[in-house]
């Protein structure tokens, strides 16, 4: 995670989903030679049993099912192996950090030459109208504390577009006082709004577990936060606050962390009572069940909690020399493997998260060699009923695709400075395209971001003008992911969303895949603003489009800063935004695409909201290359015998549709018709889900091109968004291009 996430969850949705910038024009780089200085991936001896007739078409990547491993050791090797090795390079570098952001700009460089995946947008950055005041949320880019809404401001009647504006530069203004939550709620009553201490959304998926230590998926985990609280919690100014630990101190080698825990906060079940106090043995067995659980956080403390990696492998089994330690009962701490600057952002995020270990035993749970969650009495997290709150709300009520209610805590430690006592959940399967702007208006939720239908709608009924106002995007990355090896052809819980292509097809696609001028040549095919105005509306088309995987201005160099480019010792001064060293990288290799606009945001710089990708000059060219290449393993590709590539889309929805239309066409015609998408009907969104979103491996992924995934950083380093694409499971986000 910060998670990773559903593009359906956060479009034309709830307040949640819009409340949290990016401008300016498009802008495309042409000059650049193709493909004379891109590296191509080519074939390589594999020791397989597929043996060839004379003429025969090979895939020399063909194993059996039982060394599906094997396989994806070595086509990752051979799409992403150059990224991984200067990735852990730059990753190995903990002192000097300009350094290693600089290498992990470089490698970033790398992992989107690969053709592997393309940067589509972040969330937000569409009209929306919304009775909750901006920034009463916290907006820090990473972990979950956006998602926690106990302390938002909210209206009886929507904020206008001027008054919101008005808020914004107040919020700009007083950041960092203090003082910013009182102010906006005394200015908005100053000037006729009514407060109230309810909130409702819309939601577009349950969670599929109520164990916030054992996902890694946006619907469970955006749910799970308003029920725990963690050591701390930044506040919507920003700032982070002490939450459950009132105060802690590092030690001068940066290795150790020790947190003071505040007494009384309590432990509660479903319904208010009383369970246990919150110990610091909480925080041990959270990390030990997180560990337990595999799932998907745990790639987040190997190699930062001492001995977490090993005690994954198995090589350590005495949970008592992971380095968590419950000094006394109020007093944990944590000893880190090797410097971590990074360490204090990682505690906003749920992989921190204090488990009740009593309740958890009492609910079948057990640790380390003992742990099943598949057995007969294991009953955590299986309902909303079965685990342990200590935040400020607890769930009332979870009815399924209907209704998810919180309700107020009557024992937390902080409850009579929470805004909101309630906080409604209501499920939207978004086949209707204005239905959450109809129940916005009709006051049944509290926000909505605006399809384009909707924008339709609230201009004809005269109150776009005075009430819709643009969301502010996040770093959030959406991508358009290259399945180099496609194994599932329907989707693995149902069998349904399944292919239509003949297996001579599918052989020649997963061919094509492999080559790296192919696949550039898909990506860059792709007239990425269209394609975003299906979901968007013409008008903001441009706005949350992202160019980069991590945003280009996510860090910045303190200090001048000197590194190797192709062997050329190149200098940033202080300053210098990571987008523009994946530029230069980019540049220096030849790589037609422009990611980094220096004169974006009044000079500061972007890499959002201009399309540096679509080139169709480019992707022919790229095109050009490929064929020949393919050619020579014996696999023609022309407009007569193209290759047929599968995208999964959810046609109960009209916007979707036409998105997946739009990607058809684009491809279709800038390519020649050597390349024809089909576009796979997935009756619901669920469906679209389980295609890929839900895949636990790659070779679940029933899908050649996805764009339903994106990710969110857990905590504010780069190396939050790259270690995503790492091998042998390491990587969350490597299942998305077929392995692992």
């Amino acid at each position: 995670m910060k998670k990773l996430l559903a593009l359906l969850l956060v479009l034309a949705l709830a307040l949640s989903m819009v409340a949290c910038s990016g401008n300016k024009t498009p802008s495309t780089d042409t000059s650049s030679d193709t493909s004379s200085d891109t590296s191509t991936d080519t074939t390589t001896d594999t020791d397989t049993d597929t043996e060839a007739a004379p003429g025969e078409l090979v895939d020399p990547y063909a194993y059996s099912e039982d060394d599906y491993d094997i396989q994806s050791e070595e086509i990752y090797d051979l799409v992403l192996g150059e990224f991984e090795t200067i990735y852990n390079e730059a990753k190995a570098e903990v002192v000097d950090m300009g350094k290693r952001f600089a290498e992990m700009a470089i490698a970033e460089a790398k992992l989107l030459e690969s053709g592997t995946f393309l940067p589509v947008s972040a969330q937000g950055g569409n009209y929306a109208i919304s009775r909750v005041a901006p920034y009463t949320a916290s907006s820090t880019l990473w972990g979950n504390d956006s998602d926690r809404f106990h302390n938002q401001v909210v209206t009886t009647e929507p904020i206008t577009a001027a008054d919101r504006d008005t808020l914004k530069a107040m919020w700009a203004e007083l950041k960092g006082t203090g003082t910013w939550e009182a102010e906006c709620e005394k200015w908005l009553t100053e000037n006729g709004y009514t407060l109230k201490d309810t909130y409702a959304m819309g939601y577009a998926s349950d969670p599929k577990t109520w164990d916030i230590l054992a996902t890694s998926q946006a619907p469970d985990a955006e749910a799970l936060v308003n029920t725990f609280d963690g050591l701390v919690e930044y506040d919507s100014e920003n700032v982070m606050q002490p939450a459950l630990a009132e105060s802690w101190e590092e030690s001068e080698d940066g290795l150790t962390y020790t947190f003071h825990l505040r007494q009384g906060a309590k432990w509660v079940d479903s319904q208010g009572r009383e369970i246990a106090e919150v110990k610091a043995d909480d925080f041990v067995a959270g990390m030990q069940h997180m560990l337990d659980a595999m799932g998907g956080l745990e790639y987040l403390v190997q190699g930062v909690i001492v001995n977490a990696s090993e005690y994954i492998s198995g090589d350590v089994t005495d949970f008592a020399e992971v380095g968590v330690k419950a000094l006394d009962d109020y007093t944990v701490q944590y000893t880190l493997a090797q410097p971590t600057p990074y360490f204090m952002t990682m505690l906003s995020y749920s992989v921190f998260a204090p488990l009740c270990r009593t309740y958890y035993e009492s609910k079948g749970g057990k640790f380390g060699a003992d742990f099943d969650n598949t057995a007969a009495d294991y009953t955590y997290g299986k309902t909303s009923d079965d685990i342990a709150y200590c935040g400020p709300y607890v769930v009332s009520n979870a009815t399924a695709n209907n209704t998810i209610v919180f309700s107020a805590n009557p024992l937390y430690w902080n409850a009579e400075n929470i805004n909101l006592k309630s906080i409604t959940w209501l499920y939207n399967d978004q086949e209707d395209a204005l239905k959450a702007y109809n129940d916005t208006m009709s006051g049944v939720l509290d926000g909505a971001g605006l399809t384009a239908s909707a924008v339709e709608a609230a201009k004809a009924d005269g109150v776009f003008e005075e009430l819709a106002y643009v969301s502010s995007t996040d770093a959030t990355c959406f991508n358009l992911f290259m399945n180099v090896n496609r194994i599932a052809t329907s989707n693995f819980n149902d069998q349904s969303c399944a292919t239509q292509k003949t297996e001579e097809d599918i052989l020649r696609s997963r061919i094509a895949m492999y080559n790296q001028n192919f696949r550039l040549a898909l990506m860059l095919s792709l007239d990425r603003a269209a394609y975003n105005a299906q979901t968007t509306g013409e008008e903001l088309k441009l706005t949350s489009l992202v160019n980069t995987f991590t945003p280009g201005t996510f860090v910045s160099l303190e200090n001048e800063t000197t590194v190797d480019i192709n062997g050329t010792p190149t200098t940033f001064p202080a300053g210098t935004f990571y987008g523009a060293i994946v530029q230069a990288q980019l540049d220096a290799d030849g790589f037609p695409v422009k990611v980094w606009d220096p004169e974006a945001d009044g000079g500061i710089g972007s890499s959002a909201a201009f399309d540096g990708w679509y080139n169709p000059e480019a992707a022919a060219s790229y095109m050009e290359t490929a064929i020949a290449e393919l050619a020579e393993q014996g696999l023609e590709v022309s407009a007569e015998n193209p290759i047929y590539l599968d995208l999964p889309y959810f046609s109960g929805s009209e916007a979707f549709g036409n998105r997946a239309n739009a990607l058809k066409q684009s491809v279709e015609s800038v390519l020649g018709g050597a390349v024809i998408i089909n576009l796979v009907d997935c009756v619901s969104s669920d469906a679209w889900y389980y295609a890929g979103f839900y895949a636990s491996t790659g070779s679940e992924g029933n899908y050649d091109i996805y764009d339903v995934s994106g990710w969110s950083p857990d905590y504010g380093d780069p190396q939050s968004y790259l270690d995503t694409m790492l091998p042998d499971y390491v990587g969350y986000m490597t299942k998305q291009i077929g392995v692992f």
